[in-house]
């Protein structure tokens, strides 16, 4: 099976739309689960505002009958909440409304200039409305089905938050599996440290500034032989790495050690490999010390061998509250952020163990 999805919408348009294609017919679709995997990327301390206003009720438009697939490709649509209240801005067929003034300074850390130059746009909200992290609705859907699927072969899809603004939870040491338990308990999807984030997310929001940090992907109990070394695009490297640099704010992806291996010699980086009666079918596995996790990431070549983990680094929200310099014209000038995300890899962590899912299923 190859899953091919692609998504369709603005950010303050109608909603919502993805396409998935690839899926087996007869397999279980449970919308509430779904849209239980949707309501995770609107949490989180310091996050924008307008994720209170987002319900994202889905809506199954084809490839689904009686909760069961087709096998002909699957349409999902999210509506969205605030459209009437855009509809003189966004209207597809109507006309600009009277005295419209269009958006015309870039902000920095934004697609915007990129758009204006790219596109000869010279209204930015042209670019504003599809750049924005609200597609990833359409993403996190297209997880959530991966996710239904993998958990036909026993695989397990999730995160965790490792840090924010500088605050890291030590994980060395621990199972994925009790990380990943004690994160879904956490307001900041963090295993721990919660109180400390707190508190330096606050601080930032005081003084109208933005955090980054790191969070960390896995999965778990993934049948070995994914991906393969013979071609480019079948290697499951960089197939995965695709995925999560494609997050808005993501700048860093790192597999296993990551950047860390660059600094070690290869007799302590490179994983032995190890024999477990107990693995069926395939007893044969890398392992590094500690052994909660293999310094290669458990992607070997291009090609799965053991438990997959990613750590991926997502920098400040460039809409920082005090504003910053733009350009208009010649002149640099001030600009002014709305609805200011204090804090992004809550949510980035969200989106990005759902876009492991669609990368594992090659």
């Amino acid at each position: 099976m190859g899953l091919e999805f692609r998504t369709a919408g603005e950010s303050h348009g109608k909603g919502i739309l993805v396409y998935l294609s690839g899926f087996p017919a007869g397999m279980d679709i449970d919308v509430a689960f779904i849209e239980g995997e949707l309501s995770r990327r609107r949490k989180g301390f310091g996050v924008s505002p307008r994720m209170d206003l987002e319900e994202d009720r889905v809506e199954v438009l084809s490839g689904l009958r009686f909760g069961k697939t087709l096998g002909s490709p699957l349409v999902f649509w999210v509506q969205n909440s605030e459209y009437e209240k855009w509809r003189p801005l966004m209207d597809p067929v109507g006309k600009k409304p009277e005295g419209y003034e269009p958006v015309t300074v870039p902000r920095p850390g934004h697609a915007d200039l990129g758009g204006m130059v790219k596109y000869r746009f010279d209204d930015i909200r042209n670019v504003i409305e599809r750049a924005s992290a609200r597609e990833t609705v359409g993403r996190c859907i297209a997880g959530a089905v991966a996710k239904l699927f993998l958990r036909h072969f026993g695989v397990r899809v999730g995160g965790f938050v490792e840090s924010i603004g500088g605050v890291r939870v030590e994980v060395e040491g621990h199972p994925f599996e009790e990380m990943l338990e004690r994160a879904l308990l956490s307001p900041l999807a963090a295993p721990g440290k919660e109180e400390e984030m707190k508190r330096r997310i606050a601080e930032a929001m005081d003084s109208g500034d933005t955090l980054g940090g790191t969070f960390i992907v896995v999965a778990l109990h993934v049948v070995p032989g994914l991906g393969s070394y013979v071609e480019l695009e079948r290697r499951l490297d960089s197939r995965l790495a695709f995925y999560l640099m494609g997050i808005p704010g993501v700048k860093g992806v790192e597999i296993g050690a990551g950047f860390l291996g660059a600094t070690l010699s290869g007799s302590r980086f490179h994983d032995e490999i190890w024999y477990d009666r107990g693995r069926t079918p395939f007893p044969l596995l890398p392992q590094n010390q500690p052994q909660w996790r293999c310094q290669g990431g458990g992607v070997h070549w291009g090609g799965y061998l053991g438990p997959v983990c990613h750590e991926t680094h997502s920098y400040p929200e460039a809409g920082v509250a005090l504003g910053g310099r733009g350009v208009k014209g010649r002149c640099r000038c001030p600009i002014r952020a709305v609805r200011c995300l204090c804090c992004a890899p809550c949510p980035c962590g969200w989106g990005g163990h759902a876009l492991l899912g669609p990368g594992l299923c090659l």
